[in-house]
């Protein structure tokens, strides 16, 4: 096809070495062998096309057989994280990602089996965390499996960022399944387009981040609300959110901490039960308006559940991630590589993959 090449990539050993001599904690057992990764760049559609697999999902317990201890929500008996890498091959902006699940044959399967895919950056850092950049992702309750923006906007992505990506599988089909693959196509706009996109960088916020990269908390019988604050040491506009709940999660919102007012509240859609059938997207510019977020002001990020059973629940999340326009991108913060933090989020993803 005409524009189309191809780079078919086995992800062990595609890390550069800096990336490599900083994979911390040489007591670590061997991750597991990642299944082949195919990458492939269609010039002519705009899209970069991943293709990883075979993976086997084991069936997780019935929730009556689980105990309390098991029962970690979504996260319970899920096959282990596994990180694959790959180099990015052109200069771009990133803007949208499309995920399908399919067999053996390419018969689409349904996506409840996916937790969770996210693509990671170990080229930059976050803006509020010191962990590698999270460049975008999808979750069970993401509609269609897919998240776009306007081609107005767009992430600088370079060639050779060392990349990542890594899925969590959630099986609870009552069997095990055998030969499952996820692919993923990003979409992109060229160096050329006019008017150039206004560059945007991913921003997340977490109701309860640990710097041991665990964020779950316990939601007990009721009501139970769930927040943390921050500041940013750069200014400029969110111009869109999304965000990630489990079950009987009911909102996750942006406040000014030190007013009070709520920014923006995204609302859960549930069934009668209380288990989560999606969350609201919300995007309020794409030419550099939006909401205005200040430097070194304080605000804070606010997850509610709403547990309607006598048990407390494990294994709860809430956060919100926003697409982010910087007034200035030279402060955006740089990796340090000595940073504790930091060192525990690369050696959780070049280990396990299991991390942020």
């Amino acid at each position: 096809m005409k524009g189309l090449r191809s780079l078919v990539v086995v992800c062990l050993g595609l890390a550069p070495a800096w990336l490599q001599a900083q994979h911390v904690g040489a007591d670590s057992a061997a991750p597991p062998s990642p299944p082949p990764l195919e990458v492939r760049v269609d010039s002519s559609q705009h899209e970069l096309v991943l293709t990883a697999g075979p993976f086997h999902l084991p069936v997780e317990p019935a929730e009556g057989e689980q105990t309390a201890m098991q029962m970690t929500m979504d996260m319970a008996s899920m096959e282990g994280i596994v990180l694959q890498r790959f180099m990015w091959p052109m200069e771009c902006w990133v803007r949208g990602l499309r995920v399908e699940l399919v067999d053996r044959q390419g018969h689409v399967l349904p996506r409840r089996l996916l937790h969770h895919l996210i693509m990671v950056n170990f080229a930059r850092r976050q803006l509020i965390y010191p962990a590698a950049e999270r460049v975008m992702g999808v979750a069970s309750e993401t509609d269609g499996g897919e998240i776009t923006v306007p081609k107005t906007i767009g992430i600088p992505m370079h060639v050779g960022h060392g990349l990542g990506v890594y899925v969590m599988w959630h099986n609870p089909t009552g069997r095990d399944i055998d030969g499952v693959y996820w692919r993923m196509t990003v979409k992109w706009s060229p160096t050329n387009l006019q008017p150039r996109p206004i560059s945007v960088l991913p921003i997340y916020m977490d109701t309860n981040m640990q710097e041991d990269g665990n964020n779950e908390f316990s939601a007990p019988p009721g009501r139970t609300t769930k927040s943390f604050e921050f500041t940013l040491p750069v200014g400029g506009h969110l111009l869109g959110v999304g965000g990630h709940l489990h079950d009987y999660g009911s909102s996750v919102r942006l406040e000014d901490a030190e007013t009070g007012k709520v920014l923006v509240t995204l609302r859960a859609r549930r069934d009668s039960t209380g288990k989560l059938l999606g969350l609201e997207r919300k995007l309020f510019a794409t030419r550099g308006e939006g909401l205005r977020i200040r430097a070194n002001h304080r605000y804070r990020v606010v997850g509610e559940y709403d547990n309607p059973t006598r048990d407390t629940l494990p294994g709860a999340m809430a956060h919100m991630v926003g697409i982010f326009a910087p007034d200035d991108m030279t402060k955006w913060p740089k990796i340090d590589p000595t940073n504790r933090w930091y060192q525990k989020d690369l050696a959780d993803l070049l280990g396990t993959g299991k991390s942020l």
